[in-house]
């Protein structure tokens, strides 16, 4: 027990005993220890925290600890899991506890703090998704008495003071919370006599009362009693309290028992980017005013989230090129076009209303026509901006949005003003004015400057973006409906942030991904990589500003390539294809590791392997022209690229211009490949920054390279390969998810779900399940390794389930496209030997979106494409049509639109009861509709036949929250 004293020779300071209990296993060489915000516990410096002993009891391993606290003590703590040199291993989620003494506690009394450790999962629910949108009925603006407060209760002799103390996020405002128990005091086991709980605010219910030592042990549980009288009781176990009897038991206790024990809280959701949405007053692309007409929709189908990609202004190349909702020009700013333009002035002149409707006319097409809504929107604004710029840039909003905002509005108004001066976004040809400074910023943007207007324009613009995201937002939270949005990985190269913060980024890098399902070549994003080490000295402020600007807007939000935080897949910025990259950070294989392996023709692995019969092979007669314009002999029948050649931009660029351009310019497409193929066959890539490090090419096997080594070296490499990729890396990634996550997460309050497909690190799920990140799963692209396909039912709670997502094709164009995966999907699957249907029919969309509604999954989403294929008259358009992104083809033009409006989906009963008795049989919970009283009014069938066709029919059961389907003739 530590003790505190003053100085020898003063006198003591009055003490009382504080004592810890936590139950937590471990594993050996771990143990449990206390930081707290005061001295006696460290002052939050973990290795001067108070260490606990174990000890068993039951079926339980029990840490804890007592020390000495002046009776006037008061401090917050935290448990956390640290090896044998105090090194944290993991630490608590939530919010830090605090100690409250009792008044009046006399010297030597005991407090005991029984504690349960706080896990990620159960901290999600303090997160403003529920807090302040699902489970908001206002509670918090009422609590009843302060938390952790003990009543004015004094020890007497043979008794003790137990105070209770339970955290129920999931429940109505009309209700109260109660422990019943074997005690007395605790009714007997009867409801009605138990002891109520007072509410103390963000879902903490707290009461304590007077227990004889003599009743000890006590077995108890929590209730809920809502305004009807019924009575709902926990789950689990009773839950029980004991106590040592020793000269030294305490005199108090606080039982911190978590969360109320109750079936896991399930939700469903839509996503649809917001430029795929359509409506009747929308110009061309969805509007921010158009997700209040979203909500709605989704309320009445039960959906409690919607989901949108990012929307951040990505005006960069000033063409359809910027339909690239990822490839961020400000990571602060919104997109213009989204703007309502009608919703700028109450004072419109005729004329430009006429204009308005002329344009909506004009670009109500099939798709999105990128830049002629950009040009039609942004010419409208100006004529109004210069009608009422000076009244609006005067008023109070204004000013307030300004100040709170002009840090990045006044970066970004004087780039976009530079970007169209000098035609340019690529700041290193904006001369003197390619180097940010802030006093040039202060000229650009003074009230002074001839173009002062210009950057008033710019001011006006995202003030009104603001305005109508926000207006959207409000309505969705007074709706209980989450909106999502998305935190892409990467910026622009040529982007407000990487002008204003060049120290943030290498720029000589690009950002990608290996190999995998999506391209077995890896992607190219283009982004500069992040310099995390840069970014470390202000406590990543960048990002914490990024993820506060979110969180006006948004309670949720998607981290798009999650991996991204753990290592990123690095290309060398003259490339253009994603193969030959390198992650970043990573453990590379040195020289001298290679030489002791007997590997030593570094030149040989490193440099692309080009025998002539190769270039026979792949160019037929034409290779003497391929070698003669691209490629040098360097001894016999081996060549090498010629150095204006040796990369893939250098290649591109001289296939675009050379002089003798006329002689492949039919071919050009695969002599470009042909030509690429040639410089990836490679099998060690050697470190730019350090000529003796290289990093093993992925998929090394399969090069001719490699091919054509001795066997020595194969099986040296082989190991190498898989050891760097899969093993040698996993606490480096760890340590760096660690280092980062936890400054986002602890940015705001909104909840995060990471988009974790690809190759998957063995490191990166216990990494998200410790931080209570939501992962993402879907069906066709299963995590878990020897499978075809995901099984819903077998997925994780702390997952969002999905049947397609933006960056692959529709559940139809899927369906229709891959007709061996579509038979290979009946038979494991749905478990029937028949021929599959050739079109997704919309009883096969039943059954595929039924198994995801049961799921475990927290939140089961859906596109948008997916959900309105449950009805027929929806499907005429061609599936294909329907995909949202090719992550194949770095120029895909983002430009899908919902061939159907919202207000007609608003008008479709039939859909929307469709969709919502999936919620409602699923036990996903809903929004409370208008007329809403009861889900046991809407009456769901255990077995549904549905007609595919063919003379066939899908009998659909539930069976234990799996729907099951089988295959039978129609008689």
């Amino acid at each position: 027990m530590v003790n505190v004293g003053l100085v020898s020779g003063k006198k003591s300071l009055k003490t009382v005993n504080l004592s810890f209990r936590l139950p937590y296993f471990t594993q050996w060489g771990q143990s449990i220890l206390i930081s707290g915000s005061e001295p006696l516990l460290g002052s939050w410096n973990v290795k001067q925290g108070l260490p606990l002993s174990p000890f068993h009891q039951g079926g339980e391993l029990i840490w804890c600890g007592r020390i000495a606290v002046p009776i006037s003590f008061g401090c917050e703590y935290s448990y956390y899991l640290v090896d044998n040199n105090r090194n944290v291993l993991r630490w608590e989620a939530g919010k830090k506890r605090r100690v409250v003494l009792p008044e009046g506690i006399q010297e030597g009394e005991v407090v005991e703090l029984h504690d349960l450790w706080q896990t990620a999962s159960e901290a999600l629910f303090s997160r403003s998704a529920f807090k302040n949108v699902i489970f908001n009925c206002g509670r918090d603006l009422n609590p009843e008495k302060a938390p952790g407060a003990f009543s004015n209760n004094l020890v007497q002799q043979d008794s003790l003071v137990v105070q209770f103390k339970i955290s129920c996020p999931r429940i109505d405002e009309k209700t109260s919370v109660c422990v019943v128990g074997c005690s007395i005091h605790l009714g007997k086991w009867n409801a009605q006599d138990g002891l109520k709980l007072s509410y103390v605010g963000e879902y903490l219910w707290q009461a304590d009362c007077v227990v004889q030592k003599a009743e000890l042990p006590i077995k108890y549980k929590y209730c809920q009693i809502d305004k009807a009288g019924d009575v709902s009781l926990e789950v689990g176990p009773n839950r029980e309290l004991a106590v040592d009897s020793t000269p030294e038991s305490p005199g108090y206790i606080a039982l911190s028992d978590g969360m109320f024990r109750e079936t896991p809280w399930k939700g469903a959701g839509v996503a649809v980017p917001m430029f795929s949405i359509r409506s009747n007053d929308d110009l061309g692309v969805g509007e921010f005013l158009d997700l209040k007409l979203l909500v709605d929709w989704a309320v009445d189908s039960g959906f409690h989230l919607v989901q949108l990609l990012p929307v951040n202004d990505t005006s960069v190349h000033g063409m359809w090129w910027d339909s690239y909702p990822y490839s961020s020009l400000s990571v602060f700013a919104l997109h213009p076009l989204y703007l309502r333009v009608q919703a700028l002035s109450e004072n419109m002149p005729e004329d430009i209303k006429q204009e308005i409707l002329k344009e909506k006319e004009r670009l109500d097409g099939k798709d999105v026509d990128y830049e002629a809504t950009m040009a039609a929107k942004l010419s409208i604004a100006k004529k109004i901006f210069d009608i009422e710029k000076d009244a609006i840039l005067a008023s109070t909003s204004f000013q307030k949005f300004f100040s709170e905002n002009e840090e990045w509005l006044k970066p970004y108004a004087a780039f976009c003003f530079l970007r169209d001066f000098f035609e340019t976004s690529d700041h290193t040809q904006w001369g003197r004015f390619g180097h940010y400074s802030k006093e040039k910023l202060e000229k650009l943007v003074s009230k002074d400057s001839l173009h002062y207007d210009v950057i008033r324009f710019h001011y006006y613009i995202q003030f009104h973006l603001y305005q109508q995201l926000s207006e959207a937002a409000a309505y969705a939270r007074r709706k209980k409906v989450v909106l999502k949005g998305d935190l892409p990985i990467g910026v622009d190269r040529n982007s407000v942030d990487t002008w204003v913060y060049p120290n943030l980024f290498r720029m000589n890098t690009s950002t990608g991904a290996p190999p995998d399902y999506f391209d077995k070549n890896g992607q190219n994003w283009g982004f500069p990589t992040y310099n995390w080490e840069e970014m470390s000295k202000d406590n990543y402020a960048w990002w914490r500003a990024r993820l506060t600007q979110m969180s006006k807007y948004f309670t949720a939000y998607r981290i798009d390539h999650i991996l991204g935080f753990f290592r990123i897949w690095e290309l060398p910025e003259h490339a253009i294809t994603g193969l030959l990259g390198k992650f970043r950070p990573s453990i590379p294989l040195s020289q001298e590791e290679l030489e002791r392996e007997g590997i030593w023709d570094f030149d040989r692995l490193s440099r692309p392997y080009i025998q002539q019969e190769f270039l026979q092979e792949k160019f037929g007669a034409f290779w003497t022209v391929i070698a003669s314009n691209f490629l040098n002999e360097y001894q016999k029948n081996f060549y090498e690229f010629k150095e204006e050649c040796n990369t893939e931009k250098k290649i591109l660029s001289k296939l675009k211009l050379s002089a003798e351009r006329s002689l492949w310019l039919e071919k050009e497409d695969k002599i470009r490949s042909d030509l690429f193929d040639l410089l990836k066959n490679i099998v060690l890539i050697r470190d730019p920054e350090d000529p003796r490090k290289f990093y093993p090419r992925f998929n090394l096997e399969d090069t001719s390279s490699f091919k054509d080594l001795d066997d020595h070296s194969k099986n040296v490499l082989k190991r190498l390969y898989y050891d760097y990729y899969f093993y040698r890396q996993e606490d480096l990634w760890r340590q760096n998810a660690l280092k980062t996550l936890p400054i986002l997460l602890n940015s705001s309050d909104m909840l995060a779900c990471g988009e974790d497909l690809g190759l998957i690190p063995s490191c990166v799920h216990p990494v998200m399940q410790e931080l209570g990140l939501i992962g993402l799963r879907i069906q066709r692209m299963p995590s878990e390794p020897g499978l075809e396909f995901g099984i819903p039912s077998q997925y994780n709670y702390m997952t969002v389930c999905a049947p397609s997502c933006h960056d692959c094709s529709t559940l139809r164009a899927w369906w229709e496209e891959n007709e061996e995966r579509r038979h290979s999907f009946y038979r494991t699957i749905v478990g029937s030997n028949d021929e599959p249907p050739a079109r997704c029919v919309p009883d096969v969309v039943y059954f595929i979106l039924q198994q995801h509604f049961d799921a475990p999954s927290m939140w089961a989403i859906f596109p948008l494409q997916d959900l309105i294929a449950l009805k027929e008259e929806y499907t005429t358009r061609p599936a294909v049509e329907e995909t949202i992104n090719d992550p194949t083809n770095p120029k895909h033009y983002w430009r899908f639109r919902v061939h159907v409006t919202l207000e007609s989906l608003a008008e479709d009963t039939d859909l929307k009861g469709a969709i919502k008795d999936l919620v409602v049989a699923s036990g996903r919970s809903y929004p409370p509709a208008e007329g809403d009283e009861n889900t046991a009014a809407i009456s769901i069938p255990a077995t549904k036949q549905l007609e595919i066709g063919e003379g066939k029919i899908l009998q659909v059961t539930h069976l234990n929250g799996t729907p099951k389907m089988q295959s039978q003739a129609v008689l």
